[in-house]
């Protein structure tokens, strides 16, 4: 019996430890499972250099000459010609003496009509500023372009376009006396002699054309390139050789698509209204703008007519330049909803305007892009609305007058925390210096990063291409 009773201890103690054993095992796999960080958002967590560098862009800037940007803009600021297409330049009230021969980076022009497109100016500012303090930028310079995922092309393209159209020489779309032309030609003749283009073919080349008319002459050549534009409307044109020129059908360009460019803000023209600062609206809807335009604008004529008479709507003609900005900061800060119709492009700055004024956008169009679709959704703030709908007499004005207060709020609420989204200014007069982190700039190089897969594939299928062969280029525009 003592060695039955010895054996059932043993037993007991074998199975006590066994239990133990079992028992420590859960609670590790309960802790190192369940309350691991490893479940947190990877924002919260601490960024390493390998994070770091996996979520950045690197960039190569291409040498050009100074006098394709800041040197360009240096000439601008020198000229004692006023812009012929506006009554009142406000660059050229302006004594130069305030900008030094000696500036390295002068500032851009207020005139509204080029100030609107700002783009290339930030983006380059933000490449300019020293590496140190580039703590907030989604884009790492490198000075090798063999390490670069892409190479940008630092011209000023919509500042050289825009100089030529207002200078009135009426040269625009000729050759022969256009500066912008030999500046482009310039350019072009400067990166395809590079071995970067020669390799790549200039697929991993970005190009800031913010202007629709930005490199007007030379589109074809820089087809294959990235290129940053504010929609597509510039890169249409009518079909004039059907229907004895009196088509109103389009042919879309096979330079652009959404595949590997950019779609990016204009800037915007009016001051950023806080969510803390919104005062109640008297207006229901409120557009400035030109009533007539060209191609989609045509849409914009009818929208007036059926609505300049409705009550709670003000349409009002002009331009949010020095004598009309009063008019359109008060305008959109005392209206419910601002008038998007299409103009001479599907989009234009007012839309920008309006989201820094929490005007809830009224976006009249069957065929619109819009900037950092897949990081803004803006159903959630924006009304869209069908132009067969739009067009239809007392349809706009009842659709909108059913919205609730709720919703409203709601619109609004969400519009302030896009608002910083669609802002380049980085508070830098000469536009060196650190740049938000959630601003435009900084989403630019995101939407850049995602084409990267598809610009390589575009590189090594060109590659790979038989001599002599010759492959259409197809449009894949959506």
């Amino acid at each position: 019996m003592a060695i039955k009773g010895s054996t059932a201890t043993k037993t007991a103690k074998s199975l006590f430890l066994t239990f133990t054993v079992l028992l420590s095992l859960s609670f590790f796999i309960f802790f190192f499972f369940f309350t691991s960080p490893v479940t947190e958002p990877i924002s919260s967590l601490p960024q390493t250099s390998f994070l770091s560098s996996q979520n950045s862009i690197k960039v190569y800037v291409a040498n050009l000459p100074r006098s394709l940007n800041y040197g360009l803009l240096q000439q601008y600021w020198d000229s004692n010609h006023p812009d012929s297409r506006i009554p009142s330049d406000p660059d050229h009230q302006i004594s130069t003496t305030h900008f030094s021969k000696s500036t390295k980076y002068p500032p851009y022009p207020e005139n509204p009509l080029i100030k609107q497109y700002s783009a290339e100016y930030w983006i380059m500012g933000d490449l300019e500023t020293p590496q140190g303090i580039r703590t907030s930028s989604f884009a790492k310079r490198v000075f090798d372009v063999n390490e670069a995922d892409v190479v940008f092309v630092p011209f000023f393209a919509t500042l050289s376009a825009e100089m030529e159209l207002g200078s009135g020489s009426g040269a625009f779309k000729k050759k022969a006396g256009n500066g912008d032309y030999l500046r482009q030609k310039k350019v072009l003749d400067f990166v395809r002699n590079t071995d970067a283009w020669k390799l790549s073919g200039g697929r991993d080349h970005v190009f800031v054309l913010t202007d629709p008319v930005a490199m007007w002459h030379f589109r074809e050549e820089i087809a294959p390139a990235v290129l940053l534009v504010v929609d597509f409307g510039g890169w249409y044109r009518l079909d004039t050789k059907s229907s004895g020129g009196t088509s109103s059908d389009t042919i879309r360009h096979t330079q652009v698509s959404l595949l590997k460019d950019v779609i990016v803000p204009y800037t915007h023209l009016l001051p950023r209204l806080q969510l803390s600062e919104n005062q109640k609206r008297q207006t229901l809807l409120y557009f400035k703008g030109a009533k007539h335009r060209h191609r989609g604008g045509l849409v914009r004529e009818k929208l007036w007519d059926l609505l300049v008479n409705e009550p709670g709507v003000i349409m009002e003609e002009g331009f949010p330049n020095a004598t009309g900005r009063e008019q359109s900061i008060k305008g959109m800060r005392s209206s419910e909803f601002c008038l998007h119709p299409a103009g001479d492009t599907p989009t234009s700055c007012r839309l920008f305007d309006a989201i820094q004024s929490l005007c809830i956008p009224v976006i009249v169009s069957d065929n619109v892009e819009l900037p950092f679709e897949g990081m803004v959704d803006y159903s959630t703030f924006s009304v869209f609305v069908a132009v067969s709908d739009a067009l239809r007499p007392n349809w706009l004005v009842s659709h909108l007058r059913s919205i609730s207060e709720k919703l409203k709020n709601e619109f609004r609420q969400t519009m302030a925390k896009v608002q910083p989204v669609f802002v380049y200014d980085n508070g830098h007069p000469d536009g060196i210096g650190p740049i938000p982190p959630d601003g435009a700039v900084n989403h630019i190089w995101r939407k850049v990063h995602q084409k990267l897969p598809a610009i390589k594939e575009a590189i090594v299928r060109e590659k790979r291409k038989p001599a002599n062969t010759s492959i259409p280029l197809r449009c894949h525009c959506t």
